[in-house]
Order: C-alpha cells, then sequence, then structure tokens
C-alpha cells in the first residue's frame, strides 16, 4: 500500500493522525547505525524522507522519536528509536527544522531559475547541508557580478512576495507551460511554481510565499569538476551569517584600530608588511644561524672518536632556522648536529660528509621507538615527531645511537 504523502499539499502542517501498517526491528544496515531502530510504515504521513538533495524531516510517532525517513519506492519507512503498536496513532514533525529545509529549498529554486533565466547557467545538482547549500552550475565560470546579480534578483522577487502554488499536471502539459527542467518521469507530476518566473517538477516541502524566505545570500564560488559549485543560505542561516559576518568585521575592525570601512586598506597594508618582514627574514636567519653555529662548536667538545656533537632541543623557532643551524654546524669536519624543536616536533639531523654515519638511518632508528614521519640522505635528514613533548627524549636516544 503506497504512504500518501500529506506534505505535497500542504507543507505548513506540522502534526498529523495515521495507521500504523507495520513496525518492524531493523537491522544495523537498514537503520543506518542509529540504532536500535524500528522501520515503521503508516498510511500516510507528514514526514518527508530524504531525497532530490533535501535531508528528512525529525520528529515524532506517539512516543516514538523519528530519527529518518526513508523512500522506499512508494512507501516511506519511519526509523524509531522504539517499537510504536499496530493501530492509529497521532504524529508531528520538529517544526524548526522543517521551516529552515523550506527556505533553503525554495530559495535553491529561485536562485537556480535567475541563474538559468538572466545568465544561461543550468543547475545540475543541488545540496541541502546542515549549514550551507550549494548548486552545481553547468556552463561558464560566474564572475563576481554575476554572482552578485544572481543575489540581487533573487532578493528583488522576495521583496516582492511572490505566490508559490503547487501544481500537478503530465510531463507534456509542464512542457507547454514552460518547465525549467524537464525530468524522465511518466504520469501525474507535481510541480513548484514562483509565480513569474519559475515552474519545476519537485517533491519537496515549499513555502507558500517568497517574502517567508527572508533573504538569499551567496557564500562564494569554486570549481567542482567541470561545473561550478555556488553556496549560499537562505532565511535564517542567512540572517545568523549575517550578523556573524558583522561581528567578525567590527571585531577585526578594533583589533586593527580601524573604521570597518577603511579594513580593507588596513589589511593591504599589513599584507605588504608581511611580505617585507619575510624578505628581510629569509636574509637574516642563515646569518643568526651562523653566529650561533660558532657559539654553540665552541661550547661543544670532541668526543673520544673526535666526532662533535651537537644537540641541542630549541622551543619555537623558525622552520627554516633548524635547516641553517644544521648547515652551518656541520662546516667543520667530524661535526655532527642533532636538532629539535620542542613546540613543532620537527627533527633535523646533519653530518659533515666526513664524519662516517648515516643521518637517514639514524632518523629511521628514533621513528621505530617514536612515532613520526621523515627521510633524507645519509648526511642530512629531516621530519617530525608526532608528540612533540618527546623531543628530550629522542634527542637522548639519537646521541646515544650515534
Amino acid at each position: 500500500m503506497p504512504t500518501r504523502r500529506l506534505y505535497y499539499d500542504d507543507s505548513f502542517q506540522d502534526n498529523f493522525s495515521a495507521q500504523v501498517l507495520s513496525c518492524e526491528l531493523l537491522s544495523e544496515a537498514e537503520d543506518g547505525g542509529l540504532g536500535p531502530g524500528w522501520g515503521v510504515v503508516l498510511d500516510q504521513t507528514l514526514l518527508y524522507p530524504t531525497s532530490g538533495g533535501q535531508p528528512h524531516d525529525l520528529g515524532k510517532l506517539g512516543d516514538a522519536n523519528v530519527l529518518d525517513v526513508l523512500d522506499k519506492d512508494d512507501r516511506i519507512v519511519h526509523v524509531v528509536d522504539r517499537p510504536v503498536a499496530i493501530g492509529r496513532l497521532d504524529g508531528c514533525i520538529h517544526w524548526p527544522r522543517r521551516f529552515d529545509h523550506m527556505q533553503q529549498h525554495t530559495g535553491q529554486h529561485l536562485l537556480s531559475a535567475v541563474f538559468h533565466e538572466r545568465f544561461g547557467l543550468i543547475t545540475v545538482s543541488f545540496h541541502l547541508g546542515e549549514a550551507v547549500n550549494t548548486i552545481d552550475l553547468q556552463g561558464p565560470q560566474p564572475s563576481a557580478l554575476i554572482l552578485e546579480g544572481a543575489a540581487r534578483a533573487a532578493n528583488s522577487v522576495i521583496f516582492e512576495d511572490r505566490e508559490i502554488t503547487v501544481r500537478y499536471g503530465t510531463p507534456e502539459e509542464f512542457a507547454a507551460r514552460g518547465v525549467r527542467k524537464e525530468v524522465d518521469r511518466k504520469g501525474v507530476l507535481r510541480a513548484i511554481e514562483i509565480t513569474g518566473i519559475d515552474l519545476q517538477p519537485c517533491g519537496g516541502t515549499h513555502l507558500r510565499h517568497t517574502g517567508q524566505l527572508g533573504l538569499v545570500l551567496i557564500r562564494g564560488c569554486t570549481k567542482s569538476r567541470q561545473d561550478w559549485r555556488v553556496e549560499f543560505v537562505c532565511g535564517g542561516r542567512a540572517e545568523t551569517a549575517a550578523r556573524k559576518d558583522s561581528e567578525l568585521i567590527n571585531q577585526v575592525s578594533t583589533e586593527l584600530k580601524c573604521a570597518p570601512h577603511d579594513l580593507h586598506a588596513s589589511v593591504e597594508r599589513l599584507l605588504r608588511e608581511r611580505e617585507v618582514v619575510t624578505k628581510r627574514l629569509k636574509v637574516l636567519l642563515p646569518k643568526v644561524a651562523d653566529s650561533d653555529a660558532v657559539a654553540l662548536l665552541a661550547a661543544t667538545t670532541a668526543r673520544g672518536d673526535g666526532l662533535r656533537v651537537v644537540a641541542q632541543v630549541l622551543q619555537n623557532v623558525e622552520p627554516d632556522y633548524l635547516q641553517h643551524l644544521a648547515t652551518a654546524l656541520v662546516r667543520p669536519e667530524s661535526a655532527v648536529a642533532l636538532l629539535a624543536d620542542k613546540e613543532s616536533g620537527h627533527l633535523v639531523f646533519a653530518q659533515n660528509s666526513r664524519a662516517g654515519s648515516d643521518m637517514n638511518a639514524l632518523l629511521r632508528k628514533i621513528f621505530e621507538r617514536f612515532a613520526g614521519k621523515g627521510g633524507g640522505t645519509k648526511d642530512f635528514a629531516r621530519g617530525a615527531l608526532q608528540e612533540a613533548a618527546k623531543a628530550n627524549v629522542a634527542l637522548d636516544l639519537a646521541k646515544t645511537l650515534l
């Protein structure tokens, strides 16, 4: 017996009564790891199953919590956390989740229609995520100007508060009325019409007027294989995102001691200053390393076999500094450098080519005892420990094995 889908005609209804046709304990594979779970089939339901890029509704069937809703051919299976008795029961949906999904899905229809109608960009897929939604567009890369134009056009339709209507008809009837995207299905189809801009076959839940959308906010656009993935949010999500954006702008402006409208100029100045400092650092690091190497070598006494081993655990140094310091330390014959950074766990083992050891083999032995990754040559090897706190004991071991 097919399940009657009450949400087809009224997405705003939030409670209903139905007849329980069956209730079966599901296997772990069937309940999606949410179990123990029971699969409940009703004669009719308001709960939307995951389909068409839109996630499922949540709610209750009697005292049972709905964990998932599955579309099984003509039947809808409700995955619940406890068994329910065969017979009549009352059910309800989790309204905030339903309304959020209606805002996002209706916003997608509107945005896809605008991209198609005004810019010739066709939507090939849609995903309604927990935080952000995406549509994949087929065609040339949408510029920043196109993205802004699409958002402005969509929001203009929202502000006009146009009616949104559920229509039923055959594919041929919808094709004659100018459906945005034809679907490969026969018989009577359900479609959503946004007055004056869009007609699209769809089984999802939608708003009654565009004004209920509140706002469409495009968050970005990236390449996705051969298409372009546009991220967007609508309604309550758009309000939350805009508020957080404003809070972030004000926070950064305060930290940079500038007005919000001067933020871009301040960031550009900081980037230029960072570039200058980075260039200076690249010049100064080898010089500092050379100077430190002289002091370390002078304080190190050669071993009985003639090796001068400099083993140092440094703290919070520039990543390139270890390499520069190691290079400077092993310029003298029979010199070996065993260096580590306590903050990052980075290791650098180096030797003068006449020292006669194998730095790469030594590093591998360290990683046999302490988890980490790295490698190199006979004279120079580098890597990093998984646990930076073990840098001291790792270096002690390296000195012992050398």
